[in-house]
């Protein structure tokens, strides 16, 4: 007879007490949820914004979000089928791996995945994202925005020590030659992230990307990505 699963207590003797004391508090929350709500859902996030976070969390407020250690919440939820608090289960944890974190909800699939759907945010890319086109300056006085609105002279030290060869003219601030921030495809430095901010460039888009879902009583099933196709692996065991 298969031996009856139930919530077991992680020692773990290798944290400081404070970072034990919270991370015992994140796997007691998470198994409160996993009995709490219907289903238990694993999401990544594209261009993380904590504002726009907020707003998603806002408009699901009768669901739960949690984002930290994978580890801590595989350890909650169970890393086999031999610790795993209810059926399946093991498979959300292995389901969390990179920049991903757990959704629980009473809401139905097809409603969770078109509030995701509909909710995306442009926003500033930063250090390290990938351009998604290029940027390029034109000589003479410089400007920015659709509407061209010039600089005000002030911001001139500020775009030459980020590596714009600029020049204060008539209270005007100037380029000689064209200059180009960035390339399709750069991966954008500190100097190329804030040169983009300071020209109202958005050319990051925040976006959660639903990865997996388990629902009680043993169901999971894993979304395929985008370029994959639509079809789904769901499992019974």
């Amino acid at each position: 007879m298969p031996k009856a699963k139930r919530v077991q207590v992680v020692s773990l003797t290798k944290t400081k007490s404070k970072g034990k004391d919270g991370r015992r508090e994140i796997m007691d929350n998470v198994t409160n949820a996993v009995n709490t709500y219907d289903y238990v859902w694993v999401f990544s996030v594209a261009n993380m914004r904590n504002q726009y976070l907020k707003q998603v969390r806002n408009k699901m407020s009768t669901s739960r979000f949690f984002l930290g250690s994978n580890k801590v919440m595989a350890k909650a939820l169970g890393n086999g089928p031999e610790d795993e608090i209810k059926e399946n289960l093991h498979k959300i944890s292995e389901s969390l791996v990179g920049d991903v974190g757990l959704l629980f909800t009473n809401m139905g699939v097809d409603e969770v995945k078109k509030s995701f759907d509909e909710f995306e945010a442009s926003s500033y890319p930063r250090a390290g994202n990938i351009a998604e086109y290029k940027v390029v300056v034109k000589a003479g006085e410089v400007v920015r925005g659709h509407t061209e609105e010039p600089f005000p002279n002030n911001m001139e030290p500020t775009l030459r020590q980020l590596g714009m060869p600029t020049l204060l003219k008539q209270g005007k601030i100037m380029l000689d030659n064209d200059y180009v921030i960035c390339e399709k495809g750069d991966v954008l430095s500190p100097n190329q992230a804030h040169l983009l901010k300071h020209f109202w460039e958005k050319m990051a888009t925040f976006k959660i990307k639903l990865v997996a879902y388990w629902h009680q009583g043993g169901e999971f099933v894993k979304l395929e990505s985008e370029d994959s196709g639509d079809s789904t692996d769901q499992d019974m065991e």
